[in-house]
C-alpha cells in the first residue's frame, strides 16, 4: 500500500468510455503504464474490435483521450495481482471512491476489465455484458479480463460488443 496513486487516473468530463480494473499489475505498476504486461491483450484488442482507429501500446495510454476514451482501477492506492491485493483495496471506501471519481466526469460508458472489477465496483455476482445498474447516466460493462492470467475466460465478442454499442 501507499498513500499515491500507483497509476493516474485518465478521467475528464466528456469521454464516451472509461475503463476500470481492480488494480495495476506488478508489470504495470513497475513501469507505470496501464495494462503493461506483454501478455496483456488489452492494447491489441482495442484495435481489433475498432475502439481505436490505430495500434496503441501501454506508452500510449496518455493519448486515450484523443479517442474519447479514459482510464482508471477501483484500487488507486494498491498493486498486484488480483489474489494478493489487501481487502481493503477493493472494498467499500475504494467503491465509493470510484463511484464518486465516475459521477464527477460522467462518460458515456465505464467497462470494468474483469469481472472481479466489476464485482468490486458494484458488488454480487457479475454476468459480462451491459449491467443494469448506473453511476448517474453512466452505462456499465463487465469484460472478459484482457490479461494473460485469465486466458481461460477470454473473449474477444464480449469487447467487440461493447465497441458495438459505442458506434450506436
Amino acid at each position: 500500500m501507499t498513500s499515491a496513486h500507483i497509476l493516474p487516473d485518465v478521467l475528464r468530463p466528456g469521454l464516451r468510455l472509461v475503463f476500470c480494473g481492480t488494480a495495476p499489475g506488478p508489470e504495470s505498476a513497475r513501469r507505470g503504464l496501464y495494462y503493461a504486461h506483454p501478455g496483456n491483450r488489452f492494447w491489441r484488442t482495442l484495435h481489433a474490435t475498432g475502439i481505436v482507429p490505430e495500434p496503441l501500446g501501454p506508452a500510449d495510454y496518455p493519448r486515450l483521450p484523443e479517442f474519447g476514451i479514459g482510464l482508471t482501477d477501483v484500487a488507486k492506492f494498491a498493486w498486484g495481482l488480483d489474489a494478493a491485493l489487501p481487502r481493503e483495496a477493493l472494498g467499500a471506501e475504494a467503491r465509493l471512491d470510484l463511484h464518486r471519481r465516475i459521477a464527477a466526469v460522467a462518460p458515456r460508458i465505464v467497462a470494468f476489465t474483469s469481472k472481479r472489477a466489476g464485482i468490486a465496483a458494484l458488488g454480487g455476482v457479475r454476468a459480462y455484458g451491459e449491467q443494469p445498474e448506473r453511476i448517474g447516466d453512466t452505462r456499465l460493462w463487465v469484460l472478459p479480463s484482457p490479461s494473460g492470467l485469465a486466458s481461460g475466460a477470454w473473449d474477444i465478442g464480449h469487447w467487440q460488443a461493447l465497441a458495438d454499442a459505442l458506434a450506436r
